[in-house]
């Protein structure tokens, strides 16, 4: 597994995109090269999961009608503050994952794929994908930046205790500085469309 630097292991705040300590995080995303890992959106109120299949969406825990507005003012957020998105826009295949992506950015505009697939729906894959995830993660970005839909524990499981606990909310995003190989570090959390009252599920 990454060993996290010892620096990164200090739990992090989620910052409102408007907060001052934000800024310099907004700064780097709108230069681009980055990594935005986003926690698919809001869920409050939504069964909790019950088959596990990746298929099977009434057995899942779905992003609530609030989570869809969400999704949506995420995409118009970053476009008003000029950051950039390579397209395709990456999601795992659980529906709360991929609804938000494709609420984000168009059907069209998102990809897919196993490899952000949510912890308790990896069973034996679950080696796997959390090195796929240190994969995106890690990887540079040529061009804007990459931008990934997933799950909580995953990124727990990868980037350490700094986003674990209450640090990262439902529809915030990691801002992840890629280093290559498997190298990767955490800058921050920022909730482009924060949600009062919401950002963790009971499940």
């Amino acid at each position: 597994m990454l060993a996290v630097p010892a620096m990164a292991q200090t739990r992090l705040s989620p910052l409102p995109w408007d907060a001052p300590p934000a800024a310099p995080l907004i700064a780097r995303l709108r230069a681009g090269g980055m990594v935005l890992f986003f926690r698919h959106a809001d869920t409050i109120g939504e069964n909790c999961d019950i088959s596990f299949r990746v298929g099977d969406r009434a057995g899942q825990r779905n992003i609530a009608p609030r989570g869809r507005v969400q999704s949506a003012e995420i995409a118009r957020r970053m476009a008003a503050l000029d950051i950039p998105v390579a397209l395709p826009v990456l999601a795992g295949p659980v529906y709360r994952a991929r609804d938000t992506a494709e609420h984000m950015v168009g059907a069209a505009h998102v990809v897919v794929t196993d490899s952000l697939l949510a912890d308790d729906y990896a069973g034996p894959r679950l080696g796997w994908v959390l090195d796929e995830h240190r994969r995106l993660f890690a990887e540079p970005v040529r061009r804007a930046n990459r931008v990934l839909v997933g799950h909580r524990t995953p990124a727990i499981m990868v980037a350490g205790d700094a986003v674990a606990g209450r640090a990262f909310p439902e529809g915030g995003a990691l801002v992840i500085e890629p280093r290559g190989g498997r190298d990767f570090r955490v800058l921050g959390i920022v909730e482009f469309a924060p949600q009062p009252g919401g950002g963790f599920h009971a499940c």
